[in-house]
């Protein structure tokens, strides 16, 4: 901006006139100058406020190397350790049932019975079946056989005697022919009469053969085969019999009685139902993130409000849930006085893993950053608070795991933290001993 000219006339001699400025120029100068000043005088307001404010009282802790778990939480559903459908094999009416919704039934005990009568009929039937078939069984291999054994024996000892008397006469015979005492007819007949004898000597050797090795044998093995089949039979009968009477093959409780005496018991029906909650099991569907540390075997808490049961994971799925996206989880529970009642719901805490020799800081000393994330405040050794940004692993109770953003031994503010500022001077206070506030309760 050009100063204006003013009038040579005004000029006083030997003296040098200033320049006159624009009157808005001249306000906008003064402005600037009162900014600057206010400026100035608020910033050493603020440093001498800073000097004179007391510090903030802070408690702190120290940063250490630890182990920290790993759990899991979910809610899950409660089902029977075991549980058993009991269904007739036969169709038949219901003659008595012994137990009751709510007895509790041991493994083999009788529960209920179905008529019988026309099973039982046939089952005596088949018992003097094979009460027949067992005598005749006696009598091929105790009087059969030995006695078709001992005729056949007999047979050849008489065909053999008959063959050397035959032998002789026609000896005899030829002798006498070659000395002109018979004649030769005689002796020819003689020989006829001696073939036919080593005939039937020949025949009764091979009947008494085939008694010894194939009609005596198969004789036997046919009468064992018909007794065995009549045993089979009978075997049969009688099992037919002992399904009229209803076993439970599980002990437990009995859940539900949905029949009753007189009623006709079907075969595909189940006519009582038992479960085992001497155990329970918990399934859970956990995130598949989550899922893939938990291992068979580890330990889990399930809580209840009159107190926590401990448990084990029995079983983790091999496959994820498409609906849910899921993985289940089964943590069994030892139920002894029953408390966990199949079909309710409970909260679980696994176990998944133990992380060892790892940053660990109470998690009261974590802060939200305006910029995002999680921040701590370190306190050095001036007793200067300094901004400190973490990444958070595993949390477990009143600790967690500090991933990267401090080191082990730094002190960090777990009360006071709240609004603190970075580099702000602070005064390290002790915590409060737990000995004395049982004292002031006690007051």
């Amino acid at each position: 901006m050009k100063p204006i000219e003013t009038n040579p006339a005004e000029h006083v001699v030997g003296q040098a006139v200033p320049p006159v400025w624009p009157s808005r120029a001249r306000l906008y100068l003064l402005l600037s100058l009162f900014c600057l000043l206010f400026a100035c005088n608020k910033s050493k307001d603020k440093e001498a406020a800073a000097e004179t404010e007391p510090p903030t009282n802070v408690q702190v802790e120290a940063v250490h190397l630890g182990a920290i778990d790993r759990v899991i939480t979910t809610d899950a559903v409660l089902y029977p350790i075991d549980q058993s459908n009991i269904t007739p094999r036969i169709s038949a009416p219901v003659k008595r049932i012994l137990v009751k919704r709510g007895d509790h039934v041991h493994a083999g005990q009788l529960v209920a019975e179905l008529e019988s009568a026309d099973l039982a009929a046939a089952a005596n039937e088949s018992q003097q079946q094979f009460n027949q078939a067992q005598a005749n069984l006696q009598t091929v291999t105790g009087a059969t056989v030995p006695e078709d054994q001992t005729k056949a024996q007999s047979d050849v000892e008489s065909a053999r005697q008959s063959l050397e008397a035959a032998k002789t006469v026609y000896t005899n015979r030829v002798e006498l022919v070659k000395q002109g005492a018979l004649a030769q007819k005689l002796a020819d007949d003689a020989k006829v009469a001696m073939v036919q004898a080593q005939s039937q000597f020949d025949t009764a050797q091979r009947h008494l053969q085939a008694l010894n090795q194939v009609a005596q044998r198969e004789q036997i093995r046919g009468a064992q085969a018909q007794a065995d089949a009549a045993k089979a039979h009978y075997d049969s009968s009688a099992v037919q019999v002992s399904y009229a009477q209803i076993r439970t093959p599980i002990s437990g409780i009995v859940s539900d009685r949905p029949v009753y005496p007189g009623e006709m018991a079907a075969s595909a029906m189940p006519i009582i139902s038992v479960v085992d909650i001497s155990s329970v099991v918990a399934r859970a569907n956990v995130p598949v993130a989550e899922a893939a540390y938990i291992k068979v075997g580890r330990p889990a808490t399930v809580e209840l409000p009159d107190g926590n049961l401990a448990g084990k994971v029995t079983v983790v799925s091999p496959s994820v849930d498409p609906a849910s996206t899921t993985v289940e989880v089964w943590v069994e529970i030892p139920n002894p006085a029953e408390r966990l009642k199949p079909g309710g719901t409970v909260h679980v805490s696994i176990n998944a893993e133990t992380i060892q020799n790892t940053l660990i800081a109470p998690a009261t000393a974590l802060l939200n950053s305006d910029e995002g994330g999680q921040i701590v405040m370190v306190i050095t050794k001036d007793n200067v608070a300094h901004e400190h940004k973490v990444n958070v692993g595993v949390r477990q109770g009143m600790n967690v795991q500090i991933v990267s953003g401090v080191q082990e031994g730094d002190k960090v503010v777990t009360v006071g933290g709240l609004g603190l500022e970075d580099k702000a001077k602070v005064k390290v206070q002790a915590a409060p001993a737990e000995d004395e506030d049982d004292d002031d309760d006690d007051k």
